[in-house]
């Protein structure tokens, strides 16, 4: 199943493809279907016919993840480089799906790595957080998966990865705490080590100037 979207972008036209797994989304659309009515609402009123496959459809583009190799996407941008020195990419945004109640949790990533002879492309990084990421989900988990795909196809000095999250499973239901943030972390190699970690704490927490 394709939904094509068309727009114009410097007096060029282009196109947008989505495809869904039309199996997929025609089982999805059932299962929220009788959900809807479950609830005690009307599926028949105009606002809700055709909200189950806009549901499927959604929900199966925010666990696309399970169809993707994030070790692959490292894999195929990876560069022989001299370079020893702290990589940092900060602020990776995230938007997950909570495996316990089905509802979202967002935030930022900070992904760092110690090449050992090898880098890779900075966009590769913040893939490999989508990747994870686009799964039903708990942020430890989310923290290491991150951790060991680097780990494993880089075989760098060292891997660090923080996340800052805010889980709606807090904020809409259960004790509701609006300002909540829920911090991960996990370390390998050199990051074990107080000063280096230290050094990559303080390089994400700060605003360099322009």
């Amino acid at each position: 199943m394709k939904n094509n979207i068309q727009g114009k972008s410097n007096n060029q036209f282009y196109k947008k493809t989505e495809e869904y797994g039309s199996a997929s989304i025609e089982t999805l659309s059932k299962s929220y279907l009788e959900i809807i009515k479950s609830l005690g609402e009307d599926p028949d009123r105009e606002g809700l016919q055709k909200t189950p496959e806009r549901i499927a459809k959604a929900m199966q583009f925010m666990t696309q993840g399970y169809n993707q190799d994030a070790e692959a996407v490292v894999r195929g941008a990876m560069f022989t480089e001299e370079c020893s020195e702290m990589v940092i990419v900060k602020d990776i945004e995230i938007y997950s799906m909570c495996e316990h109640h089905m509802l979202p949790f967002y935030g930022r990533a900070h992904v760092a790595y110690i090449p050992n002879g090898k880098i890779v492309g900075l966009s590769k990084i913040a893939r490999v957080v989508d990747i994870f990421a686009r799964r039903l989900q708990v942020q430890e988990r989310l923290t290491q998966q991150v951790l060991h795909c680097l780990d494993n196809t880089l075989k760098p000095h060292g891997v660090a990865v923080v996340i800052e999250a805010s889980h709606l499973c807090m904020m809409m239901r259960g004790v509701q705490k609006q300002n909540s943030v829920t911090t991960t972390s996990a370390f390998t190699g050199q990051f074990q080590e107080m000063q280096t970690r230290n050094e990559f704490i303080n390089l994400i927490a700060a605003r360099l100037s322009k």
